[in-house]
């Protein structure tokens, strides 16, 4: 994000050099290019592009980027091209409205209440992806945010998934005192993880004024959430902020006993051969705050978008439509391993879908994930600032005023 305008003119570059749509010729096209930030999963976006070509005689070829802020600077800078993708991925939030404010974005409100009437979709979803009223693209995929947990490490140490915080706090003593970290973060993209996390399970509220600029990172109630996080790095809870090892790699060499992901991270453990129900497992984050009436889940969707001027409007929608049915959200989830916006689609793993029935059961409290609830110049500072914060937790003072300006200056004109 810190680097857009030095990624815009790399981005203009690699455009002159990419093969690519003109939008002043409307055409048929029988096969639709997907530009996506998840690369690693370009062989799951080909099987599902063979799949549609099976079943709606309309192919799909993945173009994957592994650099979020290259990716978003060449959609954006596409907009103001001839060369456009037939479909993208984006994020829900702030940052999908404002490329439908920008009138980038094509209206997939038919697609929306056609999928909710079939039992496709779930009504429950709509509000991520309305702006103004209307909707915008489809899931292209939907996660839970829990633990996933080393089983044979919880099993050495006589170790049982929590109920309760003084269980969760209980088991990282057991497992820190036998020389396991039981905890995995990060000082970089994903810093804002325990923070979400905490802040869900302490004061879901003040998480939801906080995104919408009703309440300030200076509040008590803020400052609450990072003296309890501070207090689990100070004892030791947590890996270095700044290993770069995958935490795939390190809950499967039990080096740490748990990392807080959404379900999404299922395919990381599959990909490594790792068994779920056996080597790994996964349990719901329990409440700080034991008073809550319901346990928070932190949850998100990834939006798979048509642009408004398409080259073949007709068929980027016949494509999004297909992409809600369950024939093709059978294959997309258990490709994956992982769960599904579709309720029709069950996937193996018995963790992953016992989360999916209890969430769309109304068990769960979700909240929306912090990475999609707060605008991203907020967003930007925010990664900033936790991300220097687990490095030193002297630093709670100065990171949230330095958020809180970021937060003014954004409110100030957003209200």
């Amino acid at each position: 994000m810190r680097t857009l305008a030095a990624l815009g003119l790399a981005a203009t570059l690699t455009l002159a050099a990419c093969g690519g749509n003109d939008a002043a010729a409307p055409q048929k096209k029988s096969e639709l290019s997907l530009y996506n930030d998840k690369g690693a999963w370009s062989k799951y976006f080909d099987g599902m592009g063979a799949l549609s070509k099976q079943q709606i005689s309309l192919s799909m070829k993945p173009v994957g980027y592994t650099d979020s802020a290259q990716y978003q600077a060449f959609i954006k800078a596409s907009f103001r091209t001839d060369v456009k993708p037939d479909l993208f991925t984006w994020q829900t939030g702030g940052m999908l409205e404002e490329i439908v404010k920008q009138k980038q974005v094509a209206d997939t409100t038919a697609v929306w209440q056609e999928a909710i009437k079939a039992g496709d979709l779930p009504q429950d979803l709509a509000p991520y992806y309305t702006v103004g009223g209307k909707q915008y693209c489809v899931p292209l995929n939907v996660a839970y945010w829990g633990m996933f947990y080393n089983m044979p490490v919880f099993e050495k140490h006589g170790v049982k998934p929590p109920t309760t915080w003084e269980e969760l706090i209980k088991a990282a003593d057991t497992l820190k005192k036998a020389g396991v970290t039981p905890f995995y973060h990060t000082s970089v993209l994903f810093s804002f993880v325990w923070f979400e996390q905490l802040m869900a399970g302490m004061d879901p509220d003040l998480y939801d004024r906080l995104s919408t600029g009703k309440a300030k990172y200076t509040d008590p109630g803020v400052v609450a959430v990072m003296d309890k996080w501070k207090e689990l790095i100070d004892a030791g809870y947590f890996v270095n902020a700044g290993d770069k090892t995958d935490p795939a790699d390190l809950l499967k060499t039990g080096k740490t006993a748990m990392v807080s992901f959404g379900t999404f991270f299922n395919t990381s453990m599959t990909t490594r051969s790792m068994a779920p129900g056996k080597d790994y497992g996964f349990f719901v984050i329990p409440n700080v705050n034991t008073s809550l009436p319901k346990t928070s889940v932190i949850f998100e969707s990834g939006p798979l978008c048509a642009l408004d001027k398409a080259a073949d409007p007709e068929a980027s929608m016949k494509y999004l439509k297909w992409w809600t049915s369950a024939g093709a959200q059978e294959k997309w989830a258990s490709s994956r391993g992982d769960v599904s916006a579709n309720p029709k689609v069950t996937v193996k793993d018995e963790a992953l879908n016992s989360i999916t029935k209890d969430a769309g059961s109304g068990k769960y409290r979700l909240v929306n994930r912090y990475f999609e609830a707060t605008p991203p110049p907020i967003l930007s500072a925010a990664l900033d600032g936790f991300g220097k914060f687990v490095s030193d937790t002297s630093t709670t003072k100065e990171v949230l005023e330095t958020i809180q300006k970021a937060a003014d200056e954004y409110w100030s004109t957003h209200q």
